[in-house]
């Protein structure tokens, strides 16, 4: 092994000089965005040999001229000129292939064989390639020596090439290539099903190939900046003393009151099909109930006759007695079926359903730790087309003891300022490229909303505001008691040029345990709106007060006995708490500019859709 290969066991240099090369330690290889983001574009490791993989974004095969026959310099000369503009300007290459170039230096379809008896054509193998880490692409020159075109040019192509670092041979963007010397890896793929070898697809399509999709450098770029967002959200927390805690996802508590949740049960997908069971000398154990039902609509029908024709009141009778005891044993066999579902089929105790959020949970460890916050997946079962919601939605919940509406409000705040300007800073080259392909707005807004301090306005001063707006004609009518929409939050966001937190709703519009104003009519909740998404996080203040509580779940029309654990929280060492939830994906959009949230999770599971 040669001395430059001896640093891919040892720890990399945490301050390399502009003349090393950093290795990865646990991949054998050098990952991309070291040499391609470095201030002189990698120019400074010219010469160093390395090992690079990733996948083929694009490529394009340059034929080699074969040695010059004496007295034919001129002519070959003519020949380079003509390949130079060829790879220079694809359209004068195929003007040049359709009237009347130089056919012998034109370039091979890929896949295509040689005439037989001839010798393979020599060419060189330009290959620009991505490992995820960077949205620049490093350039390979692979000569066909090494390994042909036809293996190496297809989109998607996987591959592990060692070779030593020269300036760029070709005049364009690119400042640094790689020189192949060895292939060590090549993954083909399959052209005719591979989704992103024939065309760029849009985000919308590229949702049915989730698997795929990362392998675009718009998609790599958004879920950058969601790991930036979700580092950045855990560095908050715990530099202010945030405790970590995993809300359960199974629970038998509906947190929000709502039915739109999804219920939990068991299935065996693989088990075999169970045996007969022995004959019974009780009729209804083999009776079956999609029979017995049957047999009701016969009966019924036939009594329907009897009563049209001229039948005997004896016959009727009959056939009503007969209809009566069916209708009992139908009873019964359904009544038995209930009974061994509810005994039998059920893995806990009682009814279990994935969690809608895990704020209640949360309010037991604040009791005991103070400040704790949990990160997770929450979902609803919502059939509903919505740009910001999903089955399964990512949410931060927070949680601080002895705390206040204004303490909440206060540190929500500082979280929105804190990961903007921290994913911004961080997250720069996936946000400049975002911001070229789509919307060109996102630093600033970033930059901006982590800078302005933020408004703050209740809820009847948010209404009044859009009641005398006569530049703009709401779809939604605003009145007191009305949820505000997108419409609403995104006129007061440009209304007052910054992000508006709303404060002091109407309890009809939040959840049972947010705590009761004075006035008996308004809750201790708020809103944080930002521009281009809107509502950004909910948070509120909790009823502590146990008569307040039971009050508010009894007019919820909430199973009190459900709740029972968490009102031992109010009898047991009661405290005032408040705290808020981030929808994360949400937050994803705001910082990427993307507009549905599809596009912002790496599998959106969506009413209607569930892949992979």
């Amino acid at each position: 092994m040669s001395s430059a290969h001896q640093p891919f066991d040892e720890m990399p240099n945490p301050n390399p000089t502009p003349t090393q090369v950093e290795f990865s330690k646990y991949s054998k290889r050098v990952i991309l965005k070291t040499i391609l983001d470095r201030e002189d574009g990698g120019l400074g490791l010219v010469d160093q040999r390395v090992v690079v993989g990733g996948w083929v974004k694009s490529s394009r095969e340059l034929r080699k001229d074969p040695p010059p026959m004496s007295g034919d310099r001129k002519e070959d000369a003519e020949v380079k000129c003509v390949e130079v503009f060829r790879s220079k300007i694809p359209f004068l290459r195929t003007f040049i292939q359709v009237f009347g170039g130089n056919t012998t230096h034109t370039k091979e379809k890929v896949g295509s064989k040689p005439a037989l008896g001839s010798k393979p054509a020599l060419s060189i193998t330009l290959l620009k390639i991505s490992d995820g880490s960077s949205v620049t692409s490093l350039q390979i020159v692979v000569d066909s020596s090494i390994a042909p075109a036809s293996q190496l040019m297809p989109t998607g192509t996987c591959i592990l090439a060692e070779g030593v670092l020269q300036k760029s041979s070709i005049q364009g963007k690119h400042e640094i290539e790689l020189k192949a010397g060895k292939m060590l890896h090549i993954g083909i793929v399959d052209q005719e099903s591979y989704p992103l070898s024939k065309k760029k697809l849009a985000l919308s399509g590229l949702r049915d190939h989730a698997h795929f999709r990362p392998r675009t450098t718009t998609v790599a770029s958004v879920l950058k900046v969601r790991n930036g967002l979700n580092q950045a959200s855990h560095t908050f927390f715990q530099n202010h003393g945030f405790v970590h805690v995993d809300a359960p996802i199974i629970t038998a508590t509906n947190t929000k009151g709502s039915s739109e949740s999804f219920q939990v049960s068991t299935s065996n997908f693989s088990a075999k099909e169970p045996e007969p069971e022995p004959a019974s000398t009780d009729d209804t154990e083999n009776a079956s109930l999609e029979t017995i039902k049957l047999l009701i609509d016969e009966k019924s029908k036939k009594i329907e006759e009897l009563k049209r024709s001229d039948s005997t009141k004896e016959a009727l009778d009959a056939a009503l007695q007969d209809l009566h005891k069916i209708n009992l044993l139908a009873d019964e066999l359904e009544a038995r079926s209930k009974s061994k579902s509810n005994t039998e089929d059920l893995f806990f105790s009682n009814q279990a359903f994935l969690t809608t959020s895990g704020s209640l949970h949360l309010e037991s460890f604040a009791s005991a730790f103070g400040y704790v916050y949990a990160f997770g997946p929450r979902f609803q079962a919502t059939k509903s087309e919505s740009k910001k919601t999903l089955a399964e939605n990512w949410m931060i919940e927070t949680e601080i003891a002895f705390s206040e509406l204004e303490d909440a409000m206060k540190c929500a705040e500082d979280f929105v300022k804190f990961v903007s300007n921290w994913v911004s800073k961080n997250c720069h080259e996936d946000l400049h490229f975002l911001s070229k392909r789509g919307d060109k707005a996102i630093i600033n807004r970033l930059n901006s909303v982590a800078l302005a301090p933020f408004e703050k306005i209740t809820y009847a001063t948010a209404v009044e505001v859009l009641n005398k707006v006569t530049d703009t004609t709401f779809e939604t009518k605003i009145e007191l008691g009305v949820a505000l929409s997108d419409e609403h939050e995104s006129y007061l966001v440009e209304f007052y040029k910054k992000p508006v937190i709303i404060f002091d709703f109407p309890k009809e519009l939040k959840p049972f345990n947010v705590r009761l104003n004075d006035d008996g009519k308004t809750v201790a909740a708020f809103d944080v709106i930002v521009p281009k998404v809107g509502a950004l996080v909910r948070g509120s203040q909790k009823e502590e007060r146990l008569n307040y509580l039971s009050k508010r779940i009894e007019e919820s029309g909430l199973q009190k006995d459900e709740y029972e654990w968490y009102l031992d929280l109010c009898k047991q060492g009661a405290v005032k708490h408040s705290g808020f939830d981030v929808m994360f994906d949400v937050m994803v959009l705001f910082a990427t500019g993307l507009s549905d949230v599809r596009d912002a999770i790496p599998f959106p599971r969506h009413h209607g859709k569930l892949h992979n």
